[in-house]
């Protein structure tokens, strides 16, 4: 199946799958070393990078949205999943999904292409 999947989705996938990981660093690594050891400096290593990467995940979703025609709720789906944590993870199986899916609706003919029914 991934074979199939364009390089601009494998690239948004593997992006959320980054972002979704340093989401967890953040919050269960990063700020526990802030509070509890006293390193507020793991959390603006981390966050800074979860920030990138969280742009950058929302910007490939909005590409993907314009090129593949998505309907505005997958985007806004992508876009509340990089914030919820583990949300990434959830939604990376989706993206796929989506465009077999319209791939598949894209080959089915319509009953006019089809020819007279018998």
């Amino acid at each position: 199946m991934e074979q199939t999947i364009p390089a601009d989705l494998r690239r948004l996938r593997v992006t959320g799958l980054i972002e979704g990981t340093s989401t967890l660093v953040l919050f269960f690594i990063a700020m526990p070393l802030k509070y509890a050891a006293d390193m507020p400096m793991a959390v603006t290593i981390v966050g800074n990078i979860h920030g990138i990467l969280f742009l950058l995940y929302v910007a490939l979703a909005f590409l993907a949205k314009r090129r593949y025609a998505w309907p505005w709720g997958r985007m806004l789906a992508l876009w509340i999943a990089a914030v919820v944590p583990f949300g990434p993870f959830i939604m990376d199986r989706y993206i796929a999904r989506w465009y077999l899916q319209d791939q598949a609706a894209q080959r089915q003919p319509t009953t006019e292409e089809s020819g007279p029914q018998g």
